[in-house]
């Protein structure tokens, strides 16, 4: 399952049932989990722990420095989770030191081709990243969020769970969760309704949001009589909360 034109460094700790690819290499510091299948032409390098069932096609580099002038070469890490694919020739950073050493992507991801994840994001799980599309240095991405292609997202902003960007969408301030945004630079256009209906969301779910978004987002009133008039939906429903929370604790502002 090692295939012998393939550079292991002796450091690496292959788990059983994984499968690297011709001319492959693995550099030190490497720990991948069982069932995870890496390509030919596949470089990783560490400190990198990646996780069980991944699928990782050609030309991906995984692990590499990170892309920061502050960087000196200090022993930062990136960490996978588990059945994520990641296609081909997309590019993920280690940390840096002054962002918390860690670059982290949760479970069950679909990179495309030509993704670039920076150093020191929080990825979630579930997430599409559609072709080419980027995330600068520091971005927190939650769950089940879909990023057009060629979508871009500036460094320390955020992307709530569920927001949907559109394609070349240009990110500059926080995308609050359930929220889709498209244009450069990004604007918002209501709630993903489409796409909370394929998830299963009530119908009085997906109002309750659209009334938040609206009273949040849209600034239909000020901000303390929204989150008056909000309190009991936030109350009775754990999405409006989260929605809430994610607004007022914004520090970039919030894309409208």
């Amino acid at each position: 399952m090692i295939h012998p034109t393939a550079i292991i460094d002796p450091s690496a700790r292959l788990a059983e049932g994984v499968s690297v690819g011709a001319y492959s290499v693995i550099g030190p510091a490497v720990e991948i989990g069982t069932g995870t299948r890496i390509s030919h032409h596949v470089c990783i390098n560490g400190p990198a722990r990646i996780g069980r069932d991944n699928r990782i096609f050609q030309f991906a580099s995984i692990g590499e420095e990170p892309q920061d002038l502050s960087f000196k070469g200090e022993p930062t890490r990136l960490e996978i989770g588990d059945r994520n694919t990641i296609r081909e020739f997309v590019t993920l950073s280690r940390g840096t030191p002054k962002g918390g050493g860690l670059t982290r992507i949760g479970d069950d991801n679909m990179l495309m081709a030509y993704v670039h994840i920076g150093h020191d994001c929080l990825v979630g799980n579930k997430n599409v990243f559609a072709n080419s599309a980027s995330l600068a240095g520091h971005v927190e991405l939650g769950d089940q969020c879909i990023l057009g292609g060629f979508s871009l997202v500036h460094q320390f902003s955020r992307v709530g769970s569920h927001a949907f960007t559109s394609m070349a969408a240009a990110i500059n301030r926080d995308v609050p969760p359930f929220v889709i945004v498209s244009g450069n630079y990004a604007r918002s256009f209501g709630i993903n309704k489409v796409g909370l209906k394929r998830k299963g969301f009530s119908p009085e779910l997906i109002d309750a949001i659209g009334k938040t978004y609206k009273l949040l987002v849209r600034n239909r009133v000020g901000r303390a009589e929204a989150l008056e008039q909000l309190a009991p939906l936030a109350e009775a429903y754990p999405e409006v909360a989260m929605f809430v929370d994610f607004v007022t604790g914004s520090k970039r502002g919030i894309v409208k």
